[in-house]
C-alpha cells in the first residue's frame, strides 16, 4: 500500500502518463494467485481427510484393545497411553510445522512392541485387525506431513510476489492517464490504493490457508477437535 501511495505521488510530480493494455499484467498476477489459492484449499481439505481418517484408525485401534477380555487392566491403560501420545504427538508436530518425525515414529513403533510384549494374550484376529487400522493410521500420518512440509513452490510464491509489488509502477500512470490529469487526484489514489488492496488480500489468505496447522489464520484446523480424547 505504502509503494502505491509512493508511486501514484511520483507519476503525479513527474507527470508520468501512459496507455498499457492491463489484460497481460493482469494474467501475470491474477492467474498465479488463482492457482495458488486453489491448490491451497485442495491441501487443506486434504488435511481435513486425512484427519479424520487418524482419528478413526486410533479410535478403532482403541476399541479392539479396550475390547479384549484376556488382557489385563494395565495392558489396557499402556496400549491406552500409546494411543494418546501418538494422538498427542501428531498434532504437535503438525501445530509447530516439524520436519523431524523420529519422535513420533519411535512413538508409533510402541504399538508394535506392545503387541510382541502381550503375544500369548492378543489373538491373531485382534493382531490383523489392529495392524490393518495401524496401516491406515500411518497412511494419514505420512499424507499429514507431506501436507505440512511441502506447500506451493516457492518459486511461484516469489513471483507473485515481485509482480504484486511492480504493478503499482505500471498501472497508476495508466490510471492517471484513463482518468485525467484534471480530474481529482483522490479518484486515481482511490482505484490504485484498492487494486493493490485486494491484490495483496489475496496473496496473504492464500499464505495463510500454506499453513493450516498453526492457529494463526482465520480458516486454520482446528486440530484439538481430532485428538483421541477430544
Amino acid at each position: 500500500m505504502i509503494v502505491s501511495i509512493v508511486v501514484t505521488f511520483l507519476a503525479f510530480r513527474f507527470n508520468l502518463n501512459f496507455y498499457v493494455d492491463l489484460t497481460m499484467l493482469s494474467i501475470a498476477i491474477i492467474f498465479p494467485l488463482v492457482f495458488t489459492i486453489r491448490g491451497s484449499f485442495r491441501r487443506r481439505e486434504k488435511a481435513l481427510q486425512h484427519l479424520s481418517k487418524f482419528r478413526s484408525a486410533l479410535k478403532t485401534v482403541h476399541y479392539f484393545v479396550m475390547s479384549n477380555q484376556e488382557l489385563s487392566v494395565e495392558s489396557k491403560k499402556e496400549m491406552t497411553d500409546i494411543l494418546l501420545n501418538i494422538s498427542e504427538q501428531t498434532m504437535d508436530q503438525l501445530k509447530n510445522n516439524g520436519d523431524n518425525t523420529k519422535d513420533l515414529d519411535e512413538i508409533i513403533d510402541k504399538v508394535l512392541t506392545f503387541i510382541v510384549a502381550n503375544d500369548q494374550t492378543v489373538s491373531k484376529n485382534l493382531k490383523d485387525r489392529t495392524f490393518r487400522f495401524m496401516k491406515d493410521l500411518h497412511e494419514s500420518i505420512e499424507n499429514l506431513h507431506a501436507i505440512n512440509t511441502h506447500r506451493t513452490p516457492i518459486s511461484l510464491k516469489a513471483y507473485c510476489l515481485v509482480f504484486i509489488y511492480i504493478f503499482p509502477l505500471i498501472y497508476a500512470p495508466t490510471i492517471i492517464y484513463d482518468v485525467g490529469l484534471e480530474n481529482n487526484q483522490g479518484i486515481t489514489y482511490f482505484i490504485v490504493l484498492l487494486t493493490e488492496f485486494i491484490l495483496i488480500s489475496l496473496y496473504n489468505i492464500q499464505d495463510q490457508l500454506e499453513y493450516p496447522f498453526d492457529d494463526i489464520g482465520l480458516d486454520d484446523i482446528n486440530l484439538e477437535t481430532f485428538k483421541l480424547n477430544r
